[in-house]
């Protein structure tokens, strides 16, 4: 582990958490910034008998980060248990309720992560990539005309074309923790993760996409396994992957990357030119879990991970 580079990694659910897990192996300086809109399941339940932050993509990134030992992996597993009953604690998470019960006490809401953190021993910081709750709704244009859709939940399952989408405020303000780290960092990953739901937001709030587009940072953009191909795996699977970047650039113009990982099978046509012209360099890499297909294999990700930072460190 080298641990000199300093690691921001934005998205939510499962994307980030692979993200996290993989950058573990080679850097003590890790911050997540993490998507605060989730209204379904159990954090989504929580947020409406409470007002206070979805926690679960929260718990899952601590849970991604705790130490390697005993007590952070022992606590990590407590932490995503979920209870299984006939009552109203059926299917929350441990962490959602420690969470919950930090923020619902009065405790700051970044003080409840980083004590939470603390208990797990992480290798790093989780922090919301705004300050207050949001909601995420969208404009898809189908077969029958326009509709609008309201909801993280509802709008990652929702099909058709995007014609907008927003955030809700419009305009939120950023934690001054989450633009300090994004103005330190080394390095900047986005994604994978649902393109809509997880990886888009993180430009809608404006003084977080500022940071971005100034920050000196090197910015990796991991794509999706499913970017191209003919699946209904995510809500913008089956477009390809030079469409995926020419919808972050729609909501970021200014925003370029230094390294795009795509997968070999899902390049596709135009897609090496449209990098260059940002000035970015095309990494073709395979890194699809050997079981499940559609999911980034953590070993092979810090392969990666590995190899473009000696790139930057020679660089």
């Amino acid at each position: 582990m080298s641990g000199d580079l300093r690691y921001v990694a934005l998205g939510g659910g499962h994307g980030l958490s692979a993200t996290l897990k993989s950058l573990r192996p080679i850097s003590n300086s890790i911050t997540a910034v993490v998507t605060v809109a989730d209204n379904g399941g159990s954090s989504g339940r929580l947020r409406d008998e409470f007002s206070i932050f979805p926690p679960g993509d929260l718990r899952m990134a601590l849970a991604a980060l705790c130490a390697d030992d005993e007590w952070g992996n022992s606590w990590a597993q407590i932490m995503q248990y979920r209870f299984t009953s006939d009552g109203p604690l059926n299917e929350h998470a441990i962490g959602n309720l420690l969470l919950a019960a930090l923020w619902d006490s009065g405790e700051d809401a970044v003080t409840g992560l980083d004590r939470v953190g603390a208990l797990l021993k992480t290798v790093g910081r989780v922090l919301p990539m705004a300050a207050v709750p949001l909601d995420i709704e969208a404009t898809f244009e189908g077969k029958e005309g326009s509709v609008e859709v309201h909801g993280q939940k509802e709008v990652a399952t929702a099909k058709g074309r995007l014609v907008s989408l927003r955030i809700i405020p419009s305009d939120p303000p950023a934690r001054s923790e989450t633009l300090e780290a994004i103005r330190n960092a080394d390095v900047i990953t986005m994604g994978p993760g649902s393109w809509f739901s997880s990886v888009l937001p993180h430009l809608l709030v404006p003084a977080q996409r500022e940071a971005l587009i100034e920050s000196r940072a090197k910015k990796i953009l991991l794509m999706n396994l499913d970017a191209g191909e003919d699946s209904q795996a995510d809500e913008f699977a089956g477009e390809s992957a030079l469409e995926h970047l020419r919808i972050i650039q729609r909501y970021a113009p200014g925003l370029n990357f230094d390294y795009i990982v795509v997968d070999p099978t899902c390049s596709g046509v135009g897609l090496a030119e449209a990098v260059s012209t940002q000035g970015g360099e095309l990494i073709l890499a395979e890194l699809r879990d050997e079981k499940e297909k559609i999911h980034h294999s953590f070993e092979k990700l810090t392969s990666l991970f590995a190899h473009i930072e000696k790139k930057i460190l020679i660089g």
